[in-house]
């Protein structure tokens, strides 16, 4: 038997197979709500369904029901813009006695939800096609455990909070909670028309309809914590989040391709980076992930960022701007910070403000702080916004003396990890379950640890680096710094490169031994620059070969490797922002061609999920004929990375790059998806100039051609 702790201190515990009908999701800012496809709020499955703001479960069940019997379902889905979610409802036959007194489908319920600031607003339309009056039992029943995440994940806890007694008036209900931080959290139900039957677990109400008459009822759930109560009505607040989602869209390139599914994949993935940003106090920065990691994480922000930046640099100056304000300034070994470091993630829940989990504040990742330089130097390239790197160049300062000074823990040169806290993670990588770095025998690996793309990082920090102090001013720090990169590279080879593998070790251990596996990791080493083109060829031969393509992605370890299983989280699975930074990185090197394999492969997996949408993860099982992939149970979905994959994997199959300094578009050795012939992007924009581009397949070459150009910028194609 497997000792659970052996595999992450926050592991999303599965004590129970998850229902088999897929979940619905919503999300405005630290509000988000997972429930079955009626709408209800259920117990069942892996327990996840619930109405959560800022980390802690408001409502852990919500039921609607005619009398005693549920309604019949119809069809439900969430629009595309992921503001409401609708689902058509009838009615059961409803006896009286042997009696039917109401037929079966008499009655059209049209149960409709959204949220906006703080609160849920749902309404229920119901029309009547029968013949004669009804008089329709509606009963909604409700509970409130206020669950914080991660009691919600599975980790126990030795004393909670208690309840305070409940707060009845004739239209609303008062659920309350004092937790053991000393803060009251409030969920405030309330109903109009008032109801006929109120308690503390339900609202019972009679509405009368004459033939063909429709009528609405509106119930709203207020999270106490927020700072707007429920003022409006819904079709008010429908329309507040509606117009931002509509005024999102304004800033980002279209993409639309000659593949009508393609084009579905494309608009599901803009729709959910944005639900991910859309209400979040922190402007312009996605969360990471529904139900589990639905708050900042620093690494995640900072890929899903670069993952969109050709397509919207918003995002980008978002996630730098709050970065670079939350930077470490001190020693503080509880939450694993140093003056420099960026942050790993942000909580905001009971357990966290007790410090019972670490995460109030939490710096406990290894890579952050170079990928946050290496995102810098990125969006300068892509804007040209010198002041605002001069803005932010103390913090990228900051940052570089966190790697040379805190990073490199024994002095080897190489940029490493160990935990500093007792509660902290003990792997601080992307791949953060504990069982992630080992051997080829199967041992897992002593730290401090040095992980092979973690020095990619660094050496692409540092010559992004180099580039921005260039550009302020600084010739002699920018040759330093491009020296120091040089001298990481040469030591990199030497230490990293297995030549017998044809690919780079996933990490050193204390003993600077390496960890000598077939991983994606070396991938990403690729899409950093600092493996040479001889080395990055037959990297790239490792990552397609079918022990690591799975035929739906590159696998995380491949199928030759000991511990290898791929129904684990990181063993041996396939992650699409993992895959969308390989093949960002096949592209650096020219080999676009392969670049378009991954899109083609995570598109198609992308058709056989609900919504067009990629999960957090999939399991790596060996793609069947006639099949589609195999899910993982317990992945976030949707994920911010995961959405902003579509967006990397296509600019790596287009060999494509922007570069506002030079003011220049470059395509190298483009190439489209087999599931397409031509591609166009409509308002791309590039520093103060725009230009409107098609690509489409003739022969063996893609060509380019400009449609409409404001401004001065150059279109530059070498095939």
């Amino acid at each position: 038997m497997v000792d659970i702790s052996l595999k992450t201190e926050f592991y999303v515990a599965t004590g129970f197979p998850p229902v088999e009908e897929r979940i619905r999701v919503l999300k405005y800012g630290p509000m988000f709500a997972v429930f079955d496809r009626y709408g209800n709020i259920r117990s069942s499955g892996l327990g996840e369904h619930g109405l959560y703001y800022e980390g802690t479960r408001y409502l852990s069940r919500l039921m609607l029901s005619l009398g005693e019997t549920p309604p019949l379902f119809l069809s439900s889905g969430v629009r595309a813009d992921n503001c409401l979610f609708s689902a058509d409802l009838t009615n059961v036959d409803i006896l009286s006695g042997d009696h039917v007194e109401l037929p079966r489908g008499t009655i059209h319920m049209v149960r409709s939800r959204l949220l906006w600031d703080g609160v849920c607003y749902e309404q229920l339309r119901l029309t009547n096609y029968g013949s004669s009056i009804v008089r329709l039992p509606l009963r909604i029943e409700f509970a409130a455990d206020f669950a914080d995440v991660f009691e919600v994940r599975g980790v126990s806890r030795p004393r909670r909070g208690e309840r305070l007694p409940d707060i009845m008036d004739e239209d609303r209900v008062s659920l309350q909670y004092r937790g053991l931080d000393g803060v009251v959290r409030r969920a405030d139900l309330c109903c109009y028309p008032a109801p006929q039957e109120i308690s503390s677990s339900h609202i019972g109400m009679r509405p009368e309809l004459k033939p063909r008459e429709t009528t609405k009822i509106q119930f709203t759930v207020h999270c106490e914590r927020s700072q707007h109560a429920a003022k409006e009505t819904f079709d008010v607040a429908l329309s507040a989040v509606a117009a931002e989602a509509v005024e999102a869209q304004k800033t980002s390139c279209t993409v639309r391709t000659s593949n009508h599914q393609f084009n579905a994949w494309l608009t599901r993935s803009h729709s959910d980076v944005h639900m991910m940003i859309m209400g979040n106090p922190e402007t312009d920065y996605p969360y990471a992930g529904v139900p589990w990691f639905s708050t900042v994480f620093g690494r995640d922000g900072i890929i899903t960022a670069l993952e969109c930046l050709w397509v919207n640099p918003r995002i980008a100056k978002g996630v730098l701007h709050y970065l670079a304000a939350t930077q470490a300034l001190e020693h503080d070994s509880s939450a694993e910070a140093d003056p420099g470091k960026i942050m790993h993630e942000t909580r905001h829940g009971e357990m966290a403000a007790l410090g019972e989990v670490p995460f109030r504040r939490y710096y406990g990742s290894v890579d952050s702080t170079p990928l946050f330089i290496m995102l810098a130097g990125a969006f300068y390239r892509r804007t040209g916004d010198l002041d605002f790197i001069r803005a932010l160049w103390p913090n990228i300062d900051l940052g570089l003396s966190w790697i040379d000074l805190y990073g490199d823990l024994d002095g080897d040169g190489f940029v490493e990890y160990q935990r500093q806290s007792s509660k902290g993670l003990i792997q601080q990588g992307w791949k953060d379950s504990n069982d992630s770095v080992f051997h080829a025998d199967g041992t897992l690996a002593e730290a401090p640890i040095a992980l092979c793309e973690v020095q990619g990082y660094v050496y692409a920090a540092k010559k992004e680096a180099a580039l921005l102090s260039a550009a302020l001013g600084d010739v002699r720090r920018a040759e330093l710094l491009d020296s120091q990169a040089r001298t990481l590279q040469k030591n990199f080879e030497g230490a990293f490169w297995c030549e017998d593998l044809s690919t780079y070790a996933l990490a050193l251990d204390r003993y600077k031994k390496p960890c000598r596996v077939r991983t994606s990791n070396a991938g990403q080493c690729l899409y950093t620059g600092i493996a040479t083109p001889g080395k990055a060829e037959r990297v790239a031969q490792v990552l397609l070969a079918d022990d690591s393509f799975s035929g739906w992605g590159v696998r995380t370890v491949s199928s030759f490797e000991k511990n290898y299983n791929p129904i684990s989280y990181h063993n041996g699975s396939v992650w699409p922002h993992d895959n969308a930074i390989v093949a960002a990185g096949l592209a650096r090197y020219g080999f676009t061609r392969p670049a378009a394999l991954l899109a083609d492969a995570l598109f198609e997996a992308s058709s056989y999920f609900e919504m067009n949408r990629l999960p957090e993860l999939l399991c790596g099982l060996h793609r069947r004929s006639g099949e589609g992939p195999t899910l993982y149970p317990v992945a976030c979905s949707p994920q911010a990375w995961s959405a902003g994959a579509a967006f990397m994997l296509l600019e790596a199959a287009l060999g494509f790059s922007l570069d506002a300094v030079q003011r220049r578009v470059v395509f190298r050795q483009p190439k489209l998806p087999e599931s397409m012939s031509f591609l166009a992007m409509e308002r791309l924009q590039l520093a103060d100039s725009t230009v409107d581009l098609v690509l489409e397949r003739r022969a063996q070459n893609i060509h380019v051609e400009v449609l409409r150009r404001t401004g001065d910028v150059d279109v530059v194609v070498n095939q």
